[in-house]
């Protein structure tokens, strides 16, 4: 898109231009480098990030919306990744309630004793090929579960369930489950905007810190680094103490830019694999999940998800090796892969095409390996040290593997290094520090009634409308709910759950450079399956008057907009009263 008159995005800009010698310089703002760059911040460490896209918007934007422990990682003997996978996520359930809830989760079983032999043979690492699982199987993996919860427990433990029981709460199972399990991890409504918070929490302290969006990495040498805006082409020479590589799925391309040479060979320290998810509106498949998330085995043995989610379900994934990161989607062979999936636990459920909303796809940066069978690729983070060369006199600390759910446990893991490297020492922990609007939200009912109420008193905006600012942003609905009474406000017309003002207050106060990074990231109105033209056209008008934008800008943007919809999303778009699938996937 063309350049954008956003005061906000200028603000940035303006840093940008004045922060030439930062101690740490993190290179991508997905999940992993936002969560070292919070800590770095709180530890008083003067500390660049730039992401050449949006904040979380790549493999950190196309997670299953699980935050959970990694209950078939015991498998492979990952017991210290599974424990401190559980401590994460009951550290996140504390610290951002607002986004973060426990997930009732029920596995559908065929049998009593398969993957016995099997198990044992993952676990010795004999084999890594996958196989069905039988109740005493699931049974020891949940009792692990809960061990390792014991001490700090913020989840029901474990329950299993005879055929009779099962189908009186799920009938519409395969008809050759004979047992079931229901244990609980948790989900996460809104992991983009949880990011987000993370860096608009550092920017509203005063750290001696700044996070700037679609700013990449253009080259290196010796001891500067140069950086290009990706909206404007402006350059920024920064020299940092050192570099972290936070770039997922790119890290091997990022440390080719940054060797500081012409030849700017890249490392091969990543070998991504694309998950692929489906956003499906059924309302009979709705029903068939009971409330819950289904973690089921397919055909094939593999591990699979569906569950409720913005009133869809949400289906996945795929594990595909990857060569290429950029603009991944979910293909044709992979939908079919999930549907024959679905179909597994759900025979009698019928898809059409017309039911799948949404699409998602994005690359996990698993440590590189020869594995035929990418689902036994560890899901462990570690952090690999570049040591500074004759052509760059800074080491570059590279950040690789990790899930969602421990992005913390790992940016603290690489903030203790920093410090060590920088001789400083650390300030604080990060694991009870509230994250943006999970700060004193309230997590008992009867308190959140009473907190809503109250509100409604100070604002005079109605409770409905003030629960679903507090959904979708916590206690900063309070903010949010101020700036809307500040002038009149009106809904969408397109879609009246969101308002005029409330998109204002994203754009002008939440590092918004594209139409889409509204519609994808600061809202749920892409992967929840709302997208239809009279809304896209609605907001691209909002945006397009908060920027300036002549009618050549706003044309332009929104064919791109279209664009990338279409081939990233499968969403086709073609009149204004039309937002089904595309078919050309």
């Amino acid at each position: 898109m063309t350049d954008v008159a956003n005061q906000a995005r200028n603000h940035q800009l303006d840093a940008l231009r004045r922060t030439t010698t930062p101690s740490v310089l993190i290179v991508g703002g997905g999940i992993n480098g936002i969560g070292l760059y919070r800590d770095l911040a709180l530890q008083g460490v003067d500390v660049l990030l730039v992401e050449r896209g949006d904040f979380c918007s790549g493999a950190s934007a196309a997670l299953s919306r699980m935050i959970h422990g990694g209950l078939r990682y015991l498998e492979q003997g990952e017991f210290r990744l599974v424990r401190e996978s559980l401590e994460e996520r009951n550290n996140l359930l504390r610290i951002a309630p607002h986004y973060v809830s426990p997930l009732a989760t029920t596995i559908p079983i065929l049998d009593y004793t398969s993957g016995i032999f099997h198990a044992a043979l993952r676990f010795l690492r004999i084999t890594d090929r996958p196989s069905r699982r039988g109740a005493l199987i699931v049974k020891l993996g949940l009792s692990f579960y809960d061990f390792f919860t014991r001490k700090r427990r913020e989840t029901p433990t474990h329950v299993m369930r005879g055929r009779k029981e099962t189908f009186e709460r799920w009938p519409a199972f395969n008809p050759a489950v004979k047992y079931s399990a229901t244990y609980y991890d948790a989900w996460v409504t809104y992991p983009e905007r949880l990011g987000l918070e993370m860096i608009t929490d550092i920017a509203e302290s005063d750290a001696a810190a700044l996070a700037v969006n679609y700013v990449s990495v253009d080259s290196s040498a010796g001891d500067t680094v140069t950086l290009r805006d990706e909206k404007t082409n402006e350059r920024f020479e920064v020299r940092p103490g050192l570099v972290v590589n936070a770039t997922g799925a790119w890290i091997d391309l990022t440390n080719g830019a940054l060797q500081g040479r012409a030849s700017n060979t890249p490392t091969n320290m990543v070998g991504g694999t694309k998950g692929s998810h489906l956003i499906i509106r059924n309302a009979e498949l709705l029903e068939a999940t009971g409330g819950q998330m289904v973690y089921y085995e397919n055909q094939e043995g593999r591990i699979c998800i569906l569950f409720p989610y913005f009133g869809n379900v949400l289906v996945g994934s795929t594990d595909i090796k990857i060569d290429d990161p950029n603009d991944v989607r979910c293909e044709e062979d992979e939908r079919d892969y999930i549907l024959k999936s679905l179909a597994f636990v759900f025979p009698d459920i019928k898809i059409a095409d017309e039911d799948i909303r949404y699409t998602f796809s994005g690359v996990r940066p698993l440590v590189s390996s020869d594995s035929s069978v990418t689902g036994s690729i560890s899901r462990d983070h570690f952090c690999r040290t570049l040591p500074p060369t004759q052509e760059r006199t800074y080491p570059v600390l590279c950040m690789i593997g990790g899930k969602w759910t421990t992005f913390r446990a790992f940016g603290e893991q690489v903030t203790d290094e920093i410090l060590d490297y920088l001789g400083q020492e650390r300030i604080c922990g990060t694991s009870d520090i509230a994250i943006g609007g999970g700060r004193d939200f309230p997590k008992n009912d009867d308190v959140f009634d009473t907190w809503i109420s109250a509100l409604s008193d100070q604002t005079e905006l109605e409770p409905d409308r003030l629960r679903t600012l507090a959904e979708r942003y916590g206690t900063g609905a309070v903010k949010i709910a101020s700036f809307l009474n500040q002038e009149d406000d009106q809904p969408l017309a397109s879609n009246p759950s969101y308002s005029r003002r409330e998109i204002l207050h994203i754009l002008r106060g939440e590092s918004v450079a594209d139409v889409e990074d509204i519609l994808l990231r600061r809202t749920s109105i892409g992967v929840s399956g709302e997208l239809s033209r009279p809304l896209i056209d609605e907001v691209v008008s909002i945006a397009a008057d908060e920027w300036g934008w002549s009618s050549e800008e706003k044309d332009d943007g929104l064919t791109q907009l279209l664009e990338r919809l279409s081939r990233l999303h499968a969403v086709s778009i073609d009149t204004p009263q039309d937002a089904n699938i595309n078919q050309d996937l």
